[in-house]
């Protein structure tokens, strides 16, 4: 059952009124200034059920294993794509996950509330602070130590960049270090990462060698997206048949959503799949992937594989496919002058 939006309102009403009278009196921004070493076992809360969101945990969590190599990671989230996102992290020890669909399965969706009280953590962190269920779920948790996120004061000098929500929760963690025990980290916040396995990308390899039946680069394209973050077959069809003549030596590939629809109408050849890793693999075996904004987007990004990002509502300095060669582009103020530029540029490197 679809939640409705006064029951949506009500519920951000009431976990906001929970958060706000549990923190009275809290010590909100108080540093973590014990040894790495003291640290065993961490709490991460992100309970939004969104592929690109539990995706955007990815850098918070490669710099909680920088930091506390020796620590344990439990993750707070809702919905099931975490358990396929973090196969590969050996850091990973339980993920708690409350039901998509919570008001359809009440009983556990409370029951899985419940069981943040059943374990003590060393620290929880909150991996986005607008989210009220997350607030919640670090009042609630155990812990000496707590990020919450929300560090606006000290964090108000941080470049534009700092912007985007998974840096925003790497250099809000860093900001609640003790700067006399712990060494400033001043690197550049890991990108996304599904660490695939050497399995599933020879596995990937095959699937587009198996699709293609050649050994030339390939782009791919992804023309799905959702609500009016999407772009109708009119808008596709012109970039396409662009980017076939401007790539007369590549392949060009259509990797389909969930709802099995194209924008291009299924004219280049196409691969279907609801495995999650089985798609991240096929992606990286790709040399460029091409799509609007949204959760496949941040799947590619955290493959190998370079992505320009199309957006037209969403903000781009929040959600952008970062590091490497990717790139993002406001279609609104560019041309496909400039995104099939940015094409040659990306393969030619």
């Amino acid at each position: 059952m679809k939640e409705s939006p006064f029951i949506k309102k009500m519920r951000i009403r009431f976990t906001g009124f929970l958060t706000g009278s549990m923190v009275k009196g809290a010590d909100h921004h108080k540093h973590i200034d014990v040894s790495p070493k003291k640290i065993k076992r961490i709490l991460v809360s992100r309970p939004n059920h969104r592929l690109g969101n539990q995706l955007l945990m990815t850098p918070l969590i490669q710099e909680l294993e920088q930091t506390f190599p020796e620590a344990k990671i439990d993750l707070f989230v809702k919905g099931g794509a975490s358990f396929a996102i973090f196969q590969n992290y050996d850091s990973i020890d339980q993920i708690i996950s409350l039901p998509k669909e919570h008001f359809k399965h009440l009983l556990k969706y409370l029951s899985v509330w419940s069981k943040l009280k059943a374990r003590k953590y060393d620290l929880v962190v909150n991996g986005d602070k607008y989210s009220s269920s997350g607030n919640l779920c670090v009042k609630l948790a155990r812990a000496p130590y707590k990020v919450f996120g929300d560090r606006e004061t000290e964090m108000s000098s941080l470049p534009e960049e700092f912007q985007h929500i998974a840096k925003y929760a790497v250099y809000d963690f860093r900001q609640a270090l003790d700067p006399s025990i712990y060494q400033l980290n001043d690197k550049e916040v890991p990108k996304l990462n599904i660490k695939l396995s050497a399995d599933e990308q020879q596995k990937g390899k095959q699937l587009l060698k198996d699709l293609v039946g050649n050994d030339r680069p390939t782009i791919c394209l992804f023309t799905n997206a959702t609500g009016n973050k999407i772009y109708s077959s009119d808008w596709w069809m012109p970039f396409y048949k662009q980017l076939k003549t401007e790539f007369p030596e590549h392949n060009i590939v259509e990797l389909l959503p969930i709802e099995n629809t194209s924008q291009i109408n299924f004219t280049a050849p196409n691969l279907y799949s609801k495995d999650l890793r089985e798609m991240a693999a096929f992606i990286e075996a790709t040399d460029l992937f091409i799509t609007p904004d949204n959760g496949t987007m941040h799947l590619a990004a955290s493959t190998d594989t370079p992505v320009i990002g199309f957006f037209k509502v969403t903000s781009i300095k929040k959600y952008k496919p970062y590091g490497g060669l990717n790139r993002a582009f406001d279609t609104k103020k560019t041309s496909i002058h400039d995104w099939i530029g940015a094409a040659h540029d990306i393969l030619k490197k």
